[in-house]
């Protein structure tokens, strides 16, 4: 299927690995020319613009903002790396002051910049990357289960407002992919409980439905089609890709 995106821009934020290089790849094979950011700058693929973007530095992001300004961009994927693990139990204000500044408020500022250009076109797609624990909270991630939450509420009423002007606004939802977030999760989950990382793996994989962990390949592809022409009814959404893994309507 052309996904229609030949011509189009898009930027994928931490883009330099796991979901965000594979989304890259796949929007640029599509025809997309692929802005990719990341701390390191790195670009994912031959063909793809990297550039360098800490989405802990007030600076860095004006300065993609005012990017933006003078080259507007098609499609805008929303991602980033978690907080560190922990309880709701016991953390500061500061612990989640800090995790709403570096996840949340940058996809918000980010994507109040990337409007008016679509808006003039007529077309826009945003895809927030997110993650399951909105729809079911995932134990000793309290930050990420919270912030982005809150983020998903910012996603669905951004979506309403801007339906008219032919600007999507969707959120996709890994369960367990084979990324290198997930083997961190999967080796801290091993050390607190004394169990070998192989058996952790093997009970988490006999949870899922499906088997197995998901792929950032097939991940990529649920992002690339709500970025598409096609998907152009398509907007409020939490979209999961778990292999069946939450059990919730």
């Amino acid at each position: 299927m052309d996904f229609g995106l030949t011509g189009k821009t898009a930027l994928v934020l931490g883009a330099s690995r796991g979901l965000g290089a594979a989304s890259a790849t796949l929007l640029a094979t599509e025809g997309a020319h692929v802005i990719a950011a990341s701390r390191s700058g790195t670009a994912p693929a031959a063909g793809i613009e990297g550039v360098a973007l800490d989405l802990s530095d007030p600076a860095n992001i004006a300065a993609l903002i005012a990017r933006l300004k003078a080259q507007p961009v098609d499609i805008l994927v929303n991602n980033c790396g978690g907080p560190a693990a922990g309880p709701a139990k016991g953390q500061t204000i500061a612990a989640w002051q800090t995790a709403f500044d570096t996840m949340a408020a940058p996809f918000f500022a980010i994507s109040d910049a990337a409007l008016p250009g679509m808006i003039t076109k007529g077309w826009g797609r945003i895809v927030t990357i997110g993650s399951s624990g909105i729809v079911q909270p995932i134990p000793n991630l309290a930050l990420s289960n919270g912030v982005r939450g809150a983020i998903a509420g910012w996603s669905k009423t951004l979506a309403e407002e801007v339906a008219a002007d032919g600007i999507t606004v969707n959120m996709v939802l890994p369960g367990r992919i084979s990324t290198d977030r997930f083997a961190e999760l999967d080796g801290l989950k091993a050390d607190k409980t004394g169990t070998p990382l192989e058996a952790v793996q093997t009970a988490s994989r006999k949870s899922i439905p499906a088997g197995r962990y998901g792929t950032p390949e097939e991940f990529a592809a649920v992002v690339a089609f709500l970025c598409a022409q096609q998907a152009s009814y398509v907007t409020g959404s939490l979209l999961r890709v778990d292999g069946g893994m939450i059990r919730g309507l």
